[in-house]
């Protein structure tokens, strides 16, 4: 007779409850920011008003998405924790596609924001094929994903996907984030000291705000390759989605 695996709610269910929550209120925040940045920069392009609006219904759709998962895990699958290892919501998979458009289109404006800058396509066109690629093995999952696979296994044919998944993105992220710091100290000495100050400011910048998805990426990589049948890996995703 099979051995069960034992079940350990904390490490499971709970570890993804307490991800989405966070990722919800991280939601909040970006709403928040998207409200005072249509209300205040009424001047900027349509195209970048788009930007805004398509990263934001991107997450939109993340987050009712990571939702519907907690609700098959926590609802439809109550008293059968056996479920858990069967197949994964398709709303799983379609939280990874609309997760990616939003942070892909993040990464192509920075990765396009370097080129402006340094007016060389070097490192922009690296952080495209970056999110190419990324998006491309997002699109690959949400597409296999109709036929019913395990969500504490993932199979190898797909495990190898969801390595690359996390493993691009995190390095495209550092890629953008170094990218940048470099530039900027490289202007640093050939600027008055009042626009040192700025280029201080803009370095601090670029780290606070592209760093964190970087170490967010590696967190859940790490999670995923210690140990893919708990669902700490699935918390750290849905907040990393949000730390863009």
């Amino acid at each position: 007779m099979e051995s069960t695996p034992t079940f350990n709610p904390q490490s499971t269910i709970g570890a993804y409850q307490i991800g989405v929550l966070i990722s919800y209120m991280l939601f909040g925040v970006t709403t928040t920011q998207a409200y005072i940045y249509y209300s205040r920069f009424l001047d900027d392009s349509r195209k970048l008003k788009a930007l805004v609006a398509a990263v934001w219904f991107g997450e939109l759709g993340h987050a009712i998405c990571i939702g519907h998962t907690l609700y098959a895990f926590t609802v439809l699958d109550y008293g059968h924790p056996e479920r858990l290892l069967g197949p994964a919501p398709k709303s799983l998979e379609a939280s990874m596609l609309l997760g990616s458009i939003a942070v892909t289109s993040v990464q192509v404006f920075f990765a396009f924001r370097i080129y402006k800058f340094s007016k060389k396509l070097q490192i922009p066109i690296l952080s495209w094929t970056f999110s190419f690629v990324r998006q491309l093995a997002a699109l690959i999952i949400f597409v296999t994903a109709l036929r019913p696979i395990p969500v504490a296994t993932y199979d190898p044919k797909r495990r190898w996907l969801f390595l690359i998944y996390l493993s691009v993105s995190s390095t495209n992220d550092l890629t953008i984030t170094v990218a940048f710091v470099v530039m900027l100290l490289a202007q640093r000495p050939h600027v008055s000291a009042r626009t040192k100050a700025l280029v201080d400011k803009l370095i601090g910048w670029s780290i606070e705000t592209r760093m964190p998805p970087t170490l967010f990426g590696m967190a859940t990589l790490a999670c995923y390759v210690s140990n893919s049948e708990n669902f700490i890996w699935l918390a750290m995703f849905a907040i990393s989605t949000r730390s863009e």
